[in-house]
């Protein structure tokens, strides 16, 4: 028997598969957005842009951002009452509207 692939992208099929009319690049404002310290985001992973891509497992986590680093984000987060930090670029991120919901 072969040994399962333990990779950074491995058992993420359904996370990073985009409608067949997704497909490709997103537009280039999705690389240039700009956020705020303090503002709320969540983690949405762009599977074209493998670039600053956080992990999988923290796909839909709602976190803060806490500083800008070069062209990313340190984003953070607890988990279980742990503080936890990421870096992303902004491709991989989206706003949190007030009432709850990221924007579309």
């Amino acid at each position: 028997m072969v040994k399962s692939s333990k990779g950074f992208r491995s058992r993420s099929r359904g996370v990073f598969t985009k409608k067949v009319r997704e497909r490709g690049l997103p537009p280039v404002t999705r690389f240039l957005r700009e956020f705020a310290i303090g503002e709320k985001v969540m983690v949405r992973i762009e599977p074209s842009d493998p670039h600053g891509q956080p992990h999988p497992r923290y796909q839909g986590r709602v976190c803060t951002v806490v500083e800008r680093r070069g062209r990313a984000y340190r984003i953070m987060f607890f988990d279980g009452g742990k503080r936890k930090d990421l870096i992303a670029t902004p491709v991989h991120l989206w706003p949190v509207t007030p009432s709850g919901g990221a924007d579309a």
